[in-house]
């Protein structure tokens, strides 16, 4: 599967380190560390080191066929040249569909504890979530270059407001929250890092903008490297924070982090809480918005989608096509949830699978593909072995990416019969 080089290299490494931090840094650092923390006590601090270095082969896995493979593809281009480009499109479609509903998770996410920190009501909650969904599609739009900007901006404003909220609640840690560490026994850890592997997931979204960069044999790895970094001192800072603080039990373990910046700035706290929770949200939203975009173009261009879909803006050389299929998608996602036929909860469980099917298509397409270097083949199989690990878990949401796959042959048959 190839992109015909058709998109502009011009994603210098800032903006790189900007994307692979706004892919990853989700929505999660909002819900996750209270919940974890609930689940193994202190002993989640455990969990979320442990978690930090076995993300790194992950990470390193797609960056490292970024560098070799830089295509619009991403996923699907690895998958396709590692096996055949009919599998290729197959997990290119998992991933489509699994952020056809991700996104919009995290704009109603975002949406919905800024509403709740403005006490806005239901209506308007939607109202946000549409504007985050549009600003992703607008800055893509008009062009990567911009869209790199946007999320070194929005990510520097993420980091301000973490650094501000870790540095102010130090002063206010009482060690004697980290005893007993292990108050649940040791398999909560095993428990807290399935939870925490949903913190860590977005690389792959990036790959999709590999064919962006201006130098993707060094920045692909590079760049993996210094926001890999960052965001795990990130992650396990704020984590620290809430435990040391004992912000999470009861009523407050899904909202940890909005507690701690309530408790640290006061009044204004919640209007603070309020607009962090909406920067983390439109972040990855960006991201993966864009990284789609590019997927559906790849595919189209390639037999396996609508040829309209491959529909290029003259001006601005962006993947219309596919901008305005997920317009189209985000629009009946936002609808269905308005009239309540489906929770938030459900929603944010659906793509789950998918997700998990992806890495694994990719990290077994680095193992063919990156057979010349023993590290790389290394790091493949360790990510392999961790997302089957993880793909066990999944249960009921193993139906989403059943229902892809049927909906993915249908296509393709009649696709081959019409040729």
């Amino acid at each position: 599967m190839e992109d015909n080089g058709k998109f502009k290299a011009n994603l210098k490494l800032p903006q790189i380190v900007a994307l692979y931090i706004g892919s990853v840094l989700g929505s999660g650092i909002l819900i996750i560390p209270g919940i974890a923390a609930e689940v193994a006590g202190p002993a989640s601090l455990l969990a979320w080191g442990i978690m930090a270095v076995l993300v790194m082969p992950m990470a390193l896995t797609m960056a490292l066929l970024s560098a070799k493979y830089p295509d619009a593809g991403g996923v699907a281009h690895f998958v396709a040249e590692a096996f055949n480009p009919k599998t290729g499109s197959l997990f290119g479609w998992f991933f489509v569909m699994a952020v056809v509903v991700g996104a919009p998770v995290l704009a109603l996410t975002g949406a919905g504890y800024l509403s709740n920190a403005l006490g806005l009501s239901d209506a308007w909650r939607l109202v946000i979530a549409a504007i985050i969904l549009l600003a992703g599609l607008l800055s893509n739009y008009y062009g990567m270059k911009l869209t790199g900007q946007i999320q070194i901006a929005v990510v520097l404003t993420i980091l301000a407001v973490l650094t501000a909220t870790i540095a102010g609640s130090i002063g206010k840690i009482e060690y004697a929250n980290l005893k007993p560490f292990v108050p649940n026994g040791p398999a909560s850890v095993g428990t807290a890092l399935t939870i925490l592997f949903w913190c860590f997931i977005g690389w792959e979204a990036v790959s999709n903008m590999s064919s962006e960069f201006e130098n993707p044999r060094r920045d692909a790895v590079l760049g993996t490297i210094l926001a890999a970094v960052t965001i795990s001192i990130v992650y396990f800072l704020t984590a620290f924070v809430i435990v040391g603080t004992h912000s999470y039990g009861a009523s407050m373990s899904d909202v940890s982090l909005i507690y701690v910046i309530k408790r640290t700035f006061g009044l204004p706290g919640a209007v603070i809480a309020g607009f962090a929770a909406l920067f983390v949200c439109v972040s990855p939203a960006i991201a993966y918005i864009g990284a789609i975009a590019r997927l559906v173009y790849s595919l189209s261009t390639n037999g396996y989608a609508p040829k309209k879909l491959s529909y290029l803006s003259r001006k601005h050389n962006t993947p219309a096509g596919g901008l305005i299929f997920l317009a189209v998608c985000f629009s009946l996602l936002l609808a269905v949830f308005s009239v309540r036929i489906i929770s938030l909860s459900t929603l944010i469980q659906l793509p789950n699978a998918a997700f998990i099917l992806t890495y694994i298509g990719g990290c077994a397409a680095g193992i063919k593909l990156l057979k010349g270097s023993r590290f790389g083949v290394f790091v493949s199989i360790v990510s392999l072995i961790f997302s089957l690990a993880v793909f066990v878990f999944v249960k009921w949401t193993i139906l989403y990416p059943a229902i892809i796959a049927l909906a993915w042959f249908c296509y393709s048959s009649n696709a081959e019969k019409t040729d």
